[in-house]
Parts: C-alpha cells; sequence; structure tokens
C-alpha cells in the first residue's frame, strides 16, 4: 500500500481511526474480541508494532489480522528488525524530534535491505514525540526529550525541516500510556505549516479527543491502550470518524 493513499485522504477532507496493537500486550482472546468488534466498527487501518518489543509475536499478529480481517495492516516499528512482508507498508519512522542518530537513520540503513525486498508500502514518516505528562517508553529508549507539550512552535518548525527533506506524513505522538494527548493546538499549529497528512497518537481515551483532533487538522488519530483495557470502546470510537 502506497503512501499517496494517506495523501488522497488528506486532499478529501477524509478523516480516519486508526487502531494500535502492540504483539506484546496481545493477551488471550484480545484479537478475537478486536476483530469481532471492528468486523462492524472498522478502523481505517491496523498499526502494528511498538518501542519495545520482549516477545516474538509481531510475525504471528500480522498473519492473524491479514487472514481475519480486510484492514489494512502497517508497521509501526520500534527498531529495524520489526518487518513482516506479509503487512500491507511500514512507516519509516525517523525520530526528527530527537537527536539519536541511530533513528534519525542508522535503524533505516541496516532495515534497509530487507525492507528493499519485501515488497512492502514505504511511509516516510516524520516522527515528533510530545510530553504526554508521563515518562514513554518512547522516550526512555530513544534517549530523547520530548517536545513540551506548550511549545506548538517547535513541532511546528520541526514538520517545515521534515516536509522539505522530503518525508511524506507527520507523527505526533504523546507515547503509550500519556496521561495528556497531543493538544489540538499543537495539531493546528503543525497543520498550517505543512501539506503533509499529520497522524496524531497517544493518549486518546474519547471520542471528545479523537473530534477535537481532526478538527485540529489530523488525517489519522491512533488509539492504542485505551482500546487493550475496553476493546469495546472502539464501537463508540469509530462512530466519530469518517472511514475510507
Amino acid at each position: 500500500m502506497n503512501v499517496t493513499e494517506l495523501h488522497k485522504m488528506k486532499e478529501a477532507g477524509q478523516k480516519g481511526l486508526v487502531v494500535l496493537i502492540d504483539p506484546d500486550k496481545c493477551g488471550d482472546g484480545y484479537l478475537d474480541e478486536l476483530l469481532t468488534i471492528a468486523a462492524v466498527n472498522k478502523p481505517t487501518f491496523f498499526f502494528v508494532g511498538g518501542s519495545l518489543m520482549t516477545t516474538q509475536r509481531l510475525n504471528e499478529t500480522v498473519q492473524f489480522l491479514k487472514k481475519n480481517t480486510d484492514v489494512p495492516v502497517i508497521l509501526f516499528p520500534g527498531s529495524g528488525n520489526q518487518i513482516d512482508e506479509n503487512a500491507d507498508a511500514i512507516l519509516l519512522l525517523s525520530l526528527i524530534s530527537g537527536r539519536n542518530p541511530e533513528l534519525l537513520i542508522g535503524e533505516h540503513v541496516k532495515a534497509a535491505p530487507a525492507l528493499k525486498a519485501s515488497g512492502l508500502g514505504i511511509w516516510s514518516t516524520g516522527y515528533i514525540l510530545v510530553d504526554g505528562g508521563a515518562p514513554t517508553t518512547a522516550s526512555y529508549i530513544s534517549g530523547s526529550q520530548p517536545v513540551p507539550r506548550n511549545k506548538p512552535e517547535i513541532a511546528a518548525v520541526t514538520a517545515m525541516a521534515a516536509e522539505m527533506i522530503g518525508m511524506q506524513c507527520i507523527y505526533l505522538d504523546a507515547g503509550s500510556g500519556a496521561q495528556n494527548e497531543v493538544s489540538p493546538k499543537m495539531i493546528n499549529s503543525v497543520s498550517k505549516s505543512v501539506d503533509l497528512p499529520i497522524i496524531v497518537g497517544g493518549g486518546m481515551k474519547t471520542r471528545d479527543q479523537l473530534e477535537a483532533a481532526w478538527n485540529a487538522g489530523a488525517t489519522l488519530v491512533v488509539v492504542g491502550n485505551a482500546i487493550e483495557k475496553e476493546p469495546a470502546l472502539l464501537e463508540s470510537l469509530s462512530e466519530s470518524g469518517s472511514q475510507l
């Protein structure tokens, strides 16, 4: 799946809901319950991956999703070894809010041969960590300081630089388990500064939060922890988005 599909969504003013699945957190029966609900309340995409994976369930999770749903599966890798050619695409994340060279280009170099051979759609993504009110696995593992929540101008100029370099979308992420979501003010500031689709995740728990993010300029809003705790939440959240 090419990233042009995401650009078409933005151009058409469409908004999407993404369910983020961390293979480490897929307890017994979780995916079965989730897909039963998703059969009626389809998200736009499933993102699969995480900042730190301690199990070997990535491939198993991707294959289960591809076998049991027609919702596109996009890899959300925390490192260059989180690749599965059975997925539809991969977010090739560059941590542009940090200065860790491994997460700007190092992991990409290591993964390049496998990605080239995989046939996966490559979504070159400028990844911006935003302070969500609590330390996250992403900030700890990356050794980077998130953009302060009250400094939307930092996120905006960082996104501008990513667009000029040639990245294809921007991901604003408060991180897994964030206490506070990315503010609509920051989303709007970034949206007005670039012509790229904007993905927003971290701390999303309610319909009001999703609506606020979409209205501020997000094309995709990602929900992870909240649905892990309560898969049935997908039903109420999906009612507020326009799906593909």
